[in-house]
């Protein structure tokens, strides 16, 4: 130290910087950094962070992209109030967690990238694993991250920490801007040398804001409101991360107007809750499906209106919408009122507003009726010579875990079917479904564990998921991490072989059995799970499955549950009212009848879609 200065390497500065950005709770923001070394960060970043020691935890992973799901699951799991860090190595490394970049993006979920880059100096160019542009000298492989990031940077020399580090803070912390902040770090400015002032490394509190709303704006909500008959709200991500959970439940109560849920929103309200009325849209339940119908006000809340929420803007045919969200960019989406401010005061400055109001659509009858359906859909069958159903296997864990488990899963058929079926309590779900990233999973099942240790963690997957990206298990085991995965075998990718029928084709390339493969795949996944130094058992049928649930809970590392099921019939069929049209695009012409009439009914569909509210 000299004077006012501290002199660090680039690297050293940011590891002490980060480990004193704190939250509104006196927690470290960044709570910690996941790791795979190699050239482009090892030996600047690296021996940053072995300096840090506990001050700013280093964890390793398996595999990039999965460490970088699992720091996102981990933020989710905190609601956005932490986040974790992620360094890579140059080339491979660092494009491995732009896939993971882009789920964060699109969930709006925090996520420091750290990624190594070339030399700045270019000295050595090319280095191992450099892309190179012949038409632009500053272009490299972390390029790829720009269009997947809120905040991007360039490291080039060590002073641009100054103002970088905190950007990328303050987009992290900006509940509208919410995303991943990515540093491509030039290796050799990691391990340069300079003389930073001492009160860069003071610690400093970021707090997340809470809008308030506009006053025209808000009084035209209100205006919306008192003259609808039959109102909807639409709960999405954003009433979770704005801790707006009893806003919400007091106002529907208060003014008696129904609540359908999207899939980040999903245990806003626990299922139990009288004004739940279920999953909205493409994958809704009958009665929320049937209330949205006939709404004349649809009160979207933290959601940006995805096309599984608006059935593809079939769901709401005669419905005004108005939409309270803190990003202009999502409340202005389907030419929808905007109400821009933080969902737990845009609520408590509605009730204020409203005063006595109380609409007099809710019908308690059919959402009795509606749970009554799912208990029965789900209930264990009565002929075990048969593969069970996805809708069966949820039912027998739903039977075996407490009010405190959390379902949570990404890609394929569950996220459906866990959204029409699963009757969650308060944050009893955790579902990415922004980017339906195959691959999640597991990784995310381990940092929402991290994030909330007090829960059970029940990770369904499918096994084309789970062939994707497993490979954290074998962290999860390390650090002693107790999650339970439902692996469901239908032999391939059952999801997209129901929709490829449903939209007119032929099964093809999806389950194994249709895959111009010689030999059927005998993959033995408890021995494969095992293997890794998980809990993996094989169960036969419903009853065993249940009694795994309760066995895992005993445990201190992953429980991996293996059932076999089958890959028809969809989890909602059978169900009366579930679903609703999802818009993907059929071919206009064709050979089969199959197709032509898939065709037709497509045509059908798309001239209900409200382009223009």
């Amino acid at each position: 130290m000299s004077g006012k200065t501290i002199r660090l390497t680039a690297a050293q500065a940011m590891t002490r910087w980060l480990s004193v950005q704190m939250n509104e709770d006196d927690q470290r923001f960044i709570e910690g950094v996941w790791a795979i070394f190699g050239h482009g960060n090892v030996a600047g970043i690296g021996e940053a962070l072995h300096g840090m020691g506990e001050a700013l935890p280093t964890w390793r992973g398996q595999n990039e992209q999965s460490m970088a799901h699992a720091a996102i699951a981990w933020a989710k799991g905190h609601a956005r109030r932490r986040a974790q860090a992620v360094t890579t190595s140059i080339g491979p490394g660092a494009t491995n967690v732009v896939t993971a970049a882009a789920l964060a993006h699109v969930n709006r979920l925090p996520l420091l990238v750290i990624a190594g880059d070339v030399f700045a100096n270019r000295r050595p160019d090319p280095v191992l694993q450099q892309v190179e542009d012949w038409g632009d000298g500053t272009v490299s492989a972390n390029d790829c991250f720009r269009p997947v990031s809120r905040y991007f940077d360039r490291i080039t020399r060590p002073e641009h920490l100054l103002t970088a580090l905190p950007r990328a803070m303050a987009a992290m912390t900006d509940p509208a801007a919410c995303g991943p902040a990515v540093l491509s770090f030039c290796q050799d400015v990691q391990a340069e040398a300079y003389d930073w002032p001492a009160a860069f490394f003071e610690p400093r509190i970021w707090r997340i804001r809470r809008p308030e709303p506009d006053r025209q704006e808000l009084a035209e909500v209100a205006d919306m409101i008192r003259a609808a008959r039959a109102p909807v709200i639409v709960a999405g991500g954003g009433v979770i991360y704005a801790q707006a959970e009893d806003a919400l439940s007091d106002f529907a109560t208060r003014h008696n107007i129904p609540v359908i849920e999207t899939q980040a929103g999903k245990s806003a309200l626990p299922q139990d809750h009288k004004m739940n009325y279920g999953a909205a849209g493409v994958d809704g339940s009958g009665a929320a499906n049937a209330m949205a119908a006939q709404a004349d006000l649809v009160i979207g809340i933290g959601t940006r209106l995805q096309d599984f929420t608006t059935g593809s803007r079939t769901l709401f045919p005669d419905a005004r919408l108005a939409s309270i969200n803190v990003q202009p960019y999502d409340a202005a989406k389907h030419g929808g009122v905007s109400l821009v401010a933080d969902a737990k005061v845009a609520l408590a400055a509605l009730t204020q507003a409203l005063g006595e109001y109380r609409a007099d659509a809710a019908n308690p009858q059919a959402r009795a009726d509606w749970l009554e359906a799912v208990t029965a859909h789900c209930a264990a069958p009565t002929d075990t010579n048969e593969l069970p159903t996805d809708a069966q296997v949820i039912g027998a864990v739903q039977r075996a875990t407490g009010p405190d488990a959390i379902a949570m899963c990404a890609a394929g058929t569950m996220p459906g079917a866990l959204k029409l079926l699963w009757q969650a309590s308060r944050h009893g779900y955790h579902m990415e479904y922004g980017y339906s990233c195959m691959g999640y999973e597991i990784a995310g099942a381990m940092g929402l564990k991290l994030a909330r240790p007090d829960r059970e963690v029940i990770c369904f997957v499918g096994d084309g998921s789970y062939m994707m990206a497993n490979s954290e298990l074998a962290t999860a085991v390390m650090r002693r991490i107790p999650f339970t995965v439902v692996l469901t075998d239908n032999r391939g990718y059952g999801c997209i072989n129901r929709l490829q029928q449903g939209t007119g084709g032929v099964p093809f390339n999806n389950l194994y059995v249709n895959s111009n493969i010689e030999t059927q795949p005998q993959i033995d996944f408890v021995a494969h799970a095992a293997s890794m130094g998980a809990h993996a058992v094989k169960a036969g049928g419903i009853a065993e499955l249940e009694s795994e649930i309760a066995a895992a809970r005993s445990r201190d590392i992953p429980t991996v549950i293996v059932i076999d099921t089958t890959a028809e019939p969809g989890p909602g069929d059978g169900l009366e009212g579930a679903g609703h049209f999802w818009d993907v695009a059929v071919p206009e012409v064709g050979e089969t009848q199959k197709l032509r009439a898939a065709y037709a009914d497509y045509l059908a569909n798309i001239a209900r879609q409200r382009l223009v509210n």
